[in-house]
């Protein structure tokens, strides 16, 4: 019986641990997109690198846990910057040093996705429906 019962509490703390880190990556995404929008970045992904139990958050028993971020400024070059979070709180973000997007100079889509168009002059000549 005192063995179901720990068993169970065990069951429920590992649980509690994996809901919060499912919090903290879902607010370091967040937290990364609203970044990335500030610095008129290209967001490509975001990964935790480590993850370790601490004491303190507001739940007492929390994670520190560390985030990769990769964006890219012109569309080919890509780099990465560091997310550390104690609980649900962003603690400090590390940026590499990397130019400043020109994104007048980027090439833009033009065109339908599946459409019959072989190319961009015969669309325009109106033989293509």
């Amino acid at each position: 019986m005192m063995t179901d019962f720990l068993l169970i509490v065990a069951l429920v703390v590992v649980a509690a641990f994996f809901w919060q880190l499912r919090q903290m990556a879902e607010i370091s995404r967040i937290f990364a997109q609203r970044e990335c929008q500030k610095q008129k970045i290209q967001l490509l992904a975001i990964a935790m690198e480590s993850a370790k139990p601490s004491i303190g958050g507001s739940s007492g028993l929390t994670w520190k846990a560390k985030y990769l971020l990769e964006f890219s400024t012109d569309g080919i070059n890509q780099y990465q910057a560091e997310i550390w979070m104690h609980g649900k709180k962003v603690q400090r973000v590390k940026w590499p040093i990397f130019p400043e997007p020109e994104w007048l100079d980027t090439p833009e889509s033009r065109g339908s996705v599946g459409g019959s168009c072989g190319s961009k002059g015969s669309c325009n000549t109106g033989k293509c429906k």
